[in-house]
């Protein structure tokens, strides 16, 4: 496949699992040098590894999306040679509990919104600035979910993070429409990652029966969109892209096999 990336510098939040490590690894196949940015050190220590044997460059960056002051500072400290960042893929994202709304905690309530929500513009302020700046053919590709689309029982806080997501990335489409900047917003379906674990508090049979029954996708199918998107022509944009496994039509509306 031709490499539209190669040696560009790609950001990739929420790195050290799931649809954040697939899309730093197919990204780093393109020929893309990638920062991986998450919270836990020995992962991204372990992904840098890896990313570096597939002959590109990777920093490691211990970052709460969380934390605005934490991003503008590690943003902007960043070394010279890793500053000029190409594509930024707002990875990082979280569901917890599946309690009716109105039976959920303040905590819960805070934490999902300031990942799912104000982690996403924390990035864009961080990185985008620079993109414009600099007049570059840049890319942002922000992860929603179909939970944005169609709402369901027990998940009201999520589903409205998501479709948050969604309209966040349409305005900023709209708001560097006279820039080279192209948005995308990735909406998956159901895929098995560490989502339901964290979902259930940890709870992995709980987690593990959110997938008996059907053929979820992998990080791996993400993580190839994602790269897809990234390596388009700079005349192409894709503004919304959701992907579904074969057996699921929308977030409620999945068909289980017996």
């Amino acid at each position: 496949m031709e490499s539209r990336i190669n040696q560009k510098i790609a950001i990739v939040t929420g790195a050290t699992s799931g649809i954040g490590r697939s899309s730093a690894i197919e990204l780093a196949k393109l020929g893309a040098n990638i920062i991986i940015a998450g919270r836990r050190q020995d992962r991204l220590e372990k992904l840098k590894n890896e990313i570096e044997k597939l002959g590109v460059r990777a920093y490691s960056l211990v970052l709460d999306v969380k934390n605005s002051k934490d991003i503008q500072e590690k943003i902007s400290s960043l070394p010279e040679e890793w500053k000029n960042i190409d594509i930024l893929i707002n990875n990082a994202g979280m569901a917890l509990g599946t309690e009716k709304i109105f039976e959920s905690s303040i905590e819960d309530f805070d934490t999902v919104i300031d990942t799912n929500i104000k982690g996403i513009l924390y990035m864009i302020k961080a990185v985008v600035p620079q993109m414009v700046e600099r007049k570059i053919s840049g890319i942002v590709v922000n992860m929603g979910s179909v939970a944005g689309n169609i709402a369901y029982g027990g998940g009201a806080v999520y589903c409205g993070t998501k479709a948050a997501v969604r309209y966040i990335t349409d305005g900023l489409r709209i708001d560097v429409m006279d820039t080279p900047i192209r948005v995308t917003c990735i909406e998956p379906g159901l895929v098995e990652t560490e989502f339901s674990i964290i979902r259930y508090r940890g709870d992995k049979e709980k987690a593990n029966d959110v997938y008996n029954g059907i053929e979820a996708l992998t990080p791996d199918d993400i993580g190839q969109a994602v790269a897809y998107v990234c390596n388009l022509p700079e005349n192409v944009q894709i503004p919304e892209m959701v992907i579904t496994p074969a057996h699921q039509a929308d977030s409620i509306n999945k068909y289980y096999e017996k």
